[in-house]
């Protein structure tokens, strides 16, 4: 079945609807579910991955909406390993309810600035409610696609993510335009699912589906070859765990040359 970018809005439009309920309130602790509960599974009704849960420490979420949270459909924890300084512009890439858009605003201090972006109406309502919440005023949510960041060249010093460039369908594009939003030695953090070399596409979407962050996913060498081809050096591919047999949870890093 060919997949299009409104399946993977409507995916998660749905999960936002899911975390805040009818009655406006964050409702659903078990967002993620389990791996028996595919229907409650954030990834999609048709996955029953529980790749989401126990990616953050108790003393980084200590303040943090509940629904930012809840909402948080990523498969890793880019703010440990971005290295964020305080004073720099960074921008999270699929920011969903903006966990990690809140958390980079605590490490950037009120001297910095964190953009979220993405594309679901949903989640970006969610998004800007846990930023009053938050009080955080040194955050700003953006509507638009990664593939087309509405953003100038060379404002921002590091870009986070987190398991939402597997769910682009020009994931190339995506690399141009981290390239060309980052300043001069500008870094990249960022989480992702990435499969195994010798897996090809039918194998990857045999194991999960596309708007669950499986069958999308790069190769290692795609990925790696990908970012080379868009400008990156310094590019680092570290498998953290396995979500599924050939399917990994990875830690990418690359670097925008310096002037």
């Amino acid at each position: 079945m060919s997949v299009t970018r409104d399946d993977v809005r409507e995916n998660y439009a749905e999960a936002a609807r899911r975390v805040i309920g009818e009655g406006g309130q964050a409702t659903d602790p078990s967002c993620c579910g389990s791996p028996s509960d595919a229907a409650g599974s954030c990834c999609g009704p048709t996955d029953t991955l529980d790749i989401s849960t126990g990616l953050y420490s108790s003393s980084e979420t200590e303040g943090v909406p509940e629904a930012a949270l809840l909402a948080s459909l990523g498969c890793g924890n880019p703010i440990a390993v971005a290295a964020l300084e305080e004073g720099q512009t960074v921008l999270d890439l699929g920011s969903g309810g903006g966990i990690d858009v809140l958390l980079s605003a605590r490490r950037v201090g009120p001297t910095g600035k964190v953009y979220g972006l993405d594309m679901t109406e949903e989640m970006l309502a969610l998004a800007l409610e846990n930023k009053r919440k938050a009080g955080a005023d040194n955050v700003e949510f953006l509507k638009g696609y990664i593939e087309d960041i509405p953003l100038p060249a060379a404002t921002i010093d590091v870009i986070i993510s987190n398991c939402v460039i597997n769910l682009s369908l020009d994931k190339l594009a995506v690399f141009r335009e981290m390239h060309r939003v980052l300043k001069p030695g500008g870094k990249i953090g960022i989480s992702d699912i990435v499969a195994a070399d010798d897996l090809s596409a039918e194998e990857r979407a045999a194991k999960g589906s596309y708007t669950g962050c499986i069958a999308g996913a790069a190769s290692f060498e795609e990925y790696e070859s990908g970012l080379i081809e868009a400008g990156f050096t310094d590019v680092q591919l570290t498998r953290t765990h396995e979500v599924v047999d050939g399917m990994f949870s990875t830690v990418v890093k690359a670097t925008k040359q310096a002037l």
